[in-house]
């Protein structure tokens, strides 16, 4: 595959050509940084691990030099971390058995700020090349700017390609804010309870984050629990672990959408839930 980048690549865990391997997705995921898809799209790599019949293709947009560190890497030059933090992801695609794992290499500048058509534009290839059923990328509502970036390219990658090659969804899923704060008609729910092994092993195999100061194994594993057992006061739980998302799907059904506004609408409807109860209960 030809890539903007020189540095980016592509990782197929089982050997086949690659454009065999980007062919046969069913579920993609777009992220920011390398340790982003184990954490926000698990459900897909779930629902593709140990089936011929579903493929999972994960898609890294930046390099991850920028990333805090400590311990063992705490002298790590961005260049060094960045070979470390792409090696660690094509470790995590041979764990999850991905379909291919492809990092892009772009500086998160260049995602924010001055290539944006560029990002957009490579990620349309993509996606159009493996025409998933399902995307998942980061929540709207996210903190970090790249995340956020990330998922507005994102979606302008799927706008700017015909019907037929669009996915039947688009999810915003959790990383840097959680989505516990949206109404209950609004969550769409990832029951992500099988296979904790996995999800650690996943998640452990990036030691330059873990070991170098962020406790996301710990965090990510305890976010998904709590999702679960605060989902429903007067129910008993039927889940152990749960990804919450941000369904994004109109956003790609109707292009005059706005994106800020449809956004603002989670933000509202979850402000009228809260004044709701208090009218009731004053």
């Amino acid at each position: 595959m030809d890539f903007h980048n020189p540095g980016a690549s592509i990782y197929v865990p089982d050997g086949i050509e690659p454009a065999e391997a980007v062919g046969r997705t069913t579920h993609l995921a777009v992220g920011a940084h390398q340790d982003d898809i184990p954490i926000m799209a698990y459900d897909g790599i779930l629902r593709c691990f140990g089936r011929g019949d579903r493929w999972f293709l994960g898609i890294t947009v930046t390099d991850g030099a920028g990333s805090p560190r400590a311990g063992l890497y705490a002298d790590y030059t961005d260049e060094e971390m960045r070979a470390v933090r792409m090696v660690e992801e094509q470790k995590a695609a041979f764990v999850g058995e991905y379909s291919a794992a492809i990092q892009l290499d772009y500086a998160s500048a260049a995602v924010k700020t001055g290539e944006t058509d560029t990002v957009a534009d490579e990620l349309a290839g993509i996606i159009s090349a493996a025409a998933p059923s399902v995307v998942y990328t980061h929540n709207l509502a996210d903190r970090h700017d790249t995340h956020v970036a990330t998922a507005l390219r994102t979606i302008a990658a799927i706008r700017s390609l015909p019907d037929a090659r669009r996915p039947k969804a688009l999810y915003g899923c959790e990383v840097w804010r959680d989505l516990d704060w949206m109404i209950g008609a609004d969550k769409v729910l990832f029951d992500v309870s099988l296979h904790g092994s996995l999800s650690a092993a996943l998640i452990g195999v990036y030691d330059s984050q873990i070991a170098g100061g962020k406790r996301y194994d710990l965090a990510t594993d305890g976010r998904r629990l709590a999702n679960a057992t605060y989902l429903a006061s007067h129910d008993v739980d039927d889940a152990q672990a749960i990804i919450v998302g941000m369904g994004l799907t109109p956003l790609i059904r109707d292009d005059s959408v706005d994106v800020t506004e449809y956004v603002v609408g989670h933000i509202t409807r979850m402000q009228q839930d809260i004044t709701d109860r208090f009218e009731r209960m004053s």
